[in-house]
């Protein structure tokens, strides 16, 4: 996969994108191609709205820790937060799975493995098509289902 390297602002949460971005105080070379979700993105297969339920749902997916581990970690995970003010670390996590669980279980059982394998294990879509048993060039449609349906429970406009 070729390169697609831009400059951001980084923050402790990460590189900023879009409007976000606050001038030019400290940047980091971001390769755009690096996450399936943002390579469609870049290239006008998914739009704003998609790109954040997308997003969104990546984002429960690390903040509930549910991806493997090969041994403990000990360093927090920084994720912007999203209305979990007020809530212990355990608390935001056990809110962050729950989220995820119902984004989840709103994209439907046929859906499920195409979301989970693109968005949060960043498989790329021919693999994914491939793993699946799915005709080529199906996964980004049914891709594009089921952030519709990840889109309408975050309530993204």
């Amino acid at each position: 996969m070729r390169r697609m390297l831009v400059e951001r602002e980084l923050t402790l949460e990460g590189p900023l994108r879009g409007e976000g971005a606050r001038g030019k105080r400290r940047t980091v070379t971001v390769n755009l191609a690096e996450s399936p979700l943002s390579w469609l993105h870049a290239r006008g297969h998914l739009d704003d709205r998609l790109f954040d339920a997308g997003e969104r749902l990546r984002s429960d997916y690390e903040r509930a820790q549910l991806g493997p581990n090969v041994t403990m970690r000990w360093e927090p995970v920084r994720v912007k937060g999203s209305g979990d003010v007020g809530l212990s670390p355990t608390e935001r996590q056990i809110t962050a799975k729950a989220r995820f669980d119902g984004a989840m279980r709103e994209a439907g059982n046929g859906l499920q493995d195409i979301l989970w394998r693109v968005v949060c294990a960043g498989e790329g879509i021919p693999e994914a098509e491939k793993q699946l048993g799915w005709p080529a060039r199906s996964g980004k449609l049914v891709l594009r289902l089921a952030l519709e349906r990840v889109a309408c429970f975050y309530m993204i406009g």
